[in-house]
């Protein structure tokens, strides 16, 4: 077991929370001219391509129970829709906005867990989740004057990527993260290559498969790459500090976004966009600490209660 070393797995999420929305750039400015299908397959095949040669290199465990295989092909599923739709989402949004949207995915992951999970929340950390829902809307609400609909589409994403932790939450301590990834890339690949081939030559526009140049590829793999590497970083970076540690770091994803789509996009939120998006930020921190400071107080508990030997 990795001893831990905090300055190094923060570093590690400073490098997912920097690397995520670079890729959502590289997928906005692929969304111009490559069908979101075309590019979630190219993602997972990359994916896919890295990790099988380094579980095979390190000799992992492939193997998986029915249950856990089950689990793996649902999550695969809400995976691949959860980046299709965002990279929909990206067509239209800036890329700061889109993000901050779909951070209201740590209120919904907490509501999931006291109505699904039958997990203790106190009143404090629900108002905290309200409080966050009312800054995502003061996202939403400019987005959705300005482009409709689909202001709508980070929302779903965070709704499926909610679900999409609640399953791998279910798994996760009965498999190796680069091996569920492996596997989970193959999945992806398997289950697309016929949709696609179904669907080319039908009216749906974005379920094509088309001739890129060879600098779309490049980004295409880049994307791939970008995506494949930062979801390593982070699992990474949990084997040297705790999540209570790298959990507050998570919210930095949202002020590299902005930066990224001004200088890339020349995209800044407007006012009531950046009032929302520091509320959501301080909701979420909020529920972070309050996590923390719950934990602690549990383990405490613990400690205080065990007999003395």
């Amino acid at each position: 077991m990795a001893l831990d070393r905090p300055l190094l797995g923060i570093m590690l999420m400073l490098g997912f929370c920097i690397l995520a929305p670079v890729g959502d750039a590289v997928a906005k400015i692929l969304g111009e001219t490559v069908p979101v299908g075309q590019l979630v397959l190219v993602r997972f095949a990359v994916q896919a391509v890295i990790l099988i040669p380094l579980v095979w290199i390190t000799r992992r465990n492939w193997r998986m129970s029915n249950r856990v295989l089950a689990l793996t092909l649902l999550r695969t599923i809400l995976h691949i829709f959860g980046i299709g739709a965002m990279v929909t989402a990206l067509k239209f949004l800036p890329l700061a906005d889109a993000i901050a949207i779909a951070f209201v995915m740590p209120f919904i992951m907490l509501l999931l867990g006291k109505y699904a999970l039958d997990e203790e929340v106190g009143p404090r950390r629900l108002i905290a989740c309200l409080v966050g829902f009312i800054g995502t809307l003061f996202v939403v609400q400019p987005s959705f004057t300005a482009v409709g609909w689909p202001a709508l589409l980070p929302l779903a994403v965070a709704v499926n990527f909610a679900l999409f932790m609640l399953v791998t939450r279910q798994i996760a301590k009965e498999t190796d993260p680069i091996s569920l990834q492996a596997i989970s890339g193959t999945m992806a690949v398997i289950m697309m290559l016929p949709v696609l081939y179904v669907f080319q030559g039908s009216s749906l526009a974005q379920l094509q498969v088309i001739q890129v140049s060879t600098v779309d590829w490049t980004l295409l793999i880049g994307i791939g790459l970008l995506g494949t590497v930062a979801h390593l970083l982070m699992t990474w970076s949990l084997r040297y500090a705790p999540s209570t540690t790298l959990a507050p770091m998570q919210y930095l994803e949202i002020p590299f976004a902005t930066v990224i789509g001004f200088i890339v996009f020349g995209d800044l939120p407007n006012t009531l966009a950046s009032v929302g998006i520091a509320i959501t930020m301080a909701a979420g921190l909020y529920i972070v600490l309050r996590e923390r400071a719950t934990a602690r107080a549990v383990a405490a508990q613990q400690v205080s209660v065990q007999p003395a030997e």
